[in-house]
């Protein structure tokens, strides 16, 4: 697996916006985006996206408190674009938990090298978290997380974004039961469907492209009425 990474825009001028759009998928990213905060703030919960654009003048929440909302739950990278210029409401985003501060109008070269650092930081802080090892291996089950790539005896299996998220997240915590709560905030926030459907859906694609016969599972369990572990890693 090897996805293209998911940026979300929430930005309410919509010429920015589709201009901002297009440059992104031309620059081979999968984009999302939303016209006002609430939108936002849903897709952002419902998506995983890898990162997200944000402009600060929205007409139904200010983006400071967007920032706040999001990082109560999520430390996805958060690059703001706006057109306010006062230092003391850049301090003011970044405080708030914002990643980077671009000033409208600004450089497309400089939007993408800003996301590639983002990115960059993102990621290199997430591998610390793991642990020093880069592979998660378990009978035929390999992940390597530096590349992205989960096998199968040697074959490359393709996920989903929310799908890797899950997986590798049970991984990083193999032999462990994760609680259903415990997995649907981790992977969607404080605004997910409280009654785990979303997350039964997504588990039941996981175990279709893992497991030769779904219904024996040799890799994840489901723990009844709390959640779910998956076997210990082997490679120690």
């Amino acid at each position: 697996m090897n996805p293209k990474h998911e940026i979300l825009l929430i930005e309410d001028e919509k010429n920015i916006c589709n201009f901002i759009v297009t440059t992104l998928k031309s620059n081979d990213y999968k984009v999302t985006y939303a016209l006002n905060a609430s939108s936002g703030l849903s897709l952002a919960a419902s998506g995983c996206p890898d990162l997200i654009l944000l402009d600060l003048g929205l007409p139904d929440m200010d983006g400071i408190d967007v920032i706040r909302n999001i990082r109560n739950w999520s430390n996805v990278p958060i690059i703001v674009i706006s057109a306010r210029t006062q230092e003391k409401e850049k301090v003011e985003a970044l405080d708030a938990g914002a990643d980077d501060y671009i000033t409208k109008p600004f450089g497309i070269s400089e939007l993408m090298a800003r996301i590639r650092t983002a990115l960059r930081r993102f990621t290199l802080n997430n591998n610390s978290t793991i642990s020093a090892q880069s592979i998660y291996s378990a009978k035929d089950l390999v992940i390597d997380y530096e590349k992205h790539v989960i096998t199968i005896s040697g074959k490359i299996i393709h996920f989903t974004q929310i799908e890797y998220k899950i997986l590798t997240f049970l991984a990083q915590n193999a032999g462990k039961v994760i609680t259903y709560d415990s997995l649907i905030s981790h992977i969607w926030g404080p605004f997910a469907d409280s009654n785990n459907r979303i997350l039964r859906v997504n588990m039941a694609n996981i175990r279709r492209k893992l497991e030769s016969n779904p219904a024996d599972p040799q890799y994840i369990f489901t723990e009844i009425g709390i959640g779910y572990r998956i076997i210990d890693n082997e490679r120690m």
